[in-house]
């Protein structure tokens, strides 16, 4: 498998990046936050990991080796595809992921979308012994963003299963600081962790 991709990125979207390794563009699968880091025409080097299904192969890029583990390791659990794997991570760190699996925290992980009370609590049962301490890495800093993101910045709320309704509203928190400068990774980490207090 391939378990690191370094590259020069070519394009970023709501919830991939492009990296050009070779010449040949490989896209992944990103949360906001590790989209947050990255910037156009740099290179950049993201642990990966392929999921491989019958009619697809799909590379999920993360900020560090702690992410990855923490998509894979969930992933264990009952009824955690990919998808529900990168929404956890996108909407709680793996830190703040490990803190609710060992305190049981069965609303916190219900603020993921696609998590009901039942899927939480499968959560918790199969990965308390197995998920880990907090490492205790540093909150991420987040960066004010224009007005003008705001339309891409609902949508990808909303494919990664938020109502427009919850989108707009925290959109709306976001956008109340937004600076001149945009940047559409830092706006929709932000977003997320407004829906994630909420």
């Amino acid at each position: 498998m391939i378990a690191h991709v370094r590259g020069t990125v070519t394009a970023l979207g709501l919830t991939s990046a492009v990296l050009e390794v070779g010449g040949v563009g490989l896209e992944l699968q990103c949360t906001p936050g590790t989209l947050a880091t990255l910037r156009h025409g740099t290179t950049a080097t993201l642990p990966t990991s392929m999921v491989v299904r019958e009619d697809s192969l799909t590379l999920f890029g993360f900020l560090d080796d702690d992410e990855k583990s923490c998509f894979e390791l969930v992933q264990t659990a009952s009824g955690v595809g990919p998808k529900l794997a990168q929404a956890i991570l996108a909407v709680l760190g793996p830190d703040d992921l490990r803190i609710a699996v060992a305190g049981e925290d069965v609303k916190t992980l219900c603020k993921v979308p696609g998590i009901g009370q039942k899927g939480a609590q499968r959560i918790i049962l199969e990965l308390k012994d197995r998920i880990g301490a907090p490492v205790g890495r540093g909150a991420a800093v987040h960066v004010p963003v224009a007005d003008a993101w705001r339309s891409q910045v609902v949508e990808g709320l909303t494919g990664l299963g938020w109502s427009a309704k919850e989108a707009e509203k925290a959109v709306d928190v976001v956008s109340a600081d937004a600076g001149p400068t945009p940047d559409i990774g830092a706006l929709l980490r932000a977003a997320l962790q407004t829906l994630r207090k909420a």
